[in-house]
């Protein structure tokens, strides 16, 4: 297996090829029902265009995060195949507005990690879209923290905004009480006895301990 270091930042963007049925190809997440759009494929784009005009008319699925996560893919499939937004709102019709679909084609090019917890249904895809307005680092602190924290749509959305007029995650949590990098854990009795004993006689707080533990388990993948 091979990974990164906490230094090292992973891609913030997509990896997979626009269109593909990554997430939604999980068993755990739709099995057979995930559907994939290819670009290069007229046939496909014309399954694509009709998924976005549906899509922007929520004609069905609303509720359904596989379903918004599949019109995600059909509106950046689309854009790719069509070339620009424009020709894509154009081609789908409907109510789909550019504006829709970069908002949602943003959406498909979240990494992979984030787009998991949209499937799953523990990042609103509403969110996912204000995630998906920033860049970088910044993508995935935002994310992890709406997970930590519950964050609703409205806070996610809101420090989004700050982060695009210049303010740091950190800070932008902090608008809303938040503390980045903040969470709760559960650990075994054994464990955690071992590790409060551990910090008390490093003369540590019980963070550091977490935060060593980490380092060297990321150090060693």
């Amino acid at each position: 297996m091979t990974g990164r270091g906490p230094e090292e930042i992973p891609p913030a963007d997509r990896e997979s090829p626009v269109g593909q049925p990554v997430i939604r190809g999980e068993p755990e997440v739709a099995g057979d029902e995930a559907v994939g759009f290819d670009p290069s494929d007229p046939g496909s784009l014309e399954l694509a265009a009709d998924v976005v005009r549906r899509f922007s008319q929520n004609t069905a699925g609303g509720d359904d995060n596989v379903f918004m996560l599949r019109g995600a893919a059909a509106c950046a499939a689309l854009v790719r195949g069509e070339g620009s937004y424009k020709a894509a709102a154009e081609r789908a019709g409907g109510e789909a507005t550019v504006a829709f679909i970069r908002k949602w084609a943003r959406v498909h090019d979240l990494p992979r990690s984030v787009r998991r917890y949209v499937a799953l249904g523990r990042i609103a895809p509403t969110a996912a879209k204000h995630i998906a307005r920033v860049s970088g680092e910044a993508r995935f602190l935002l994310a992890w923290a709406a997970l930590d924290h519950d964050l609703t749509v409205r806070e996610v959305r809101a420090a989004a905004s700050r982060v695009n007029e210049g303010m740091s995650v950190e800070e932008a949590l902090a608008e809303v009480d938040v503390e980045l990098g903040e969470l709760t854990i559960s650990l075994d009795p054994s464990v955690y006895r071992e590790f409060r004993r551990r910090a008390a006689l490093d003369d540590v707080e019980p963070s550091e301990v977490v935060e060593a533990s980490l380092v060297d388990y990321f150090e060693r993948l």
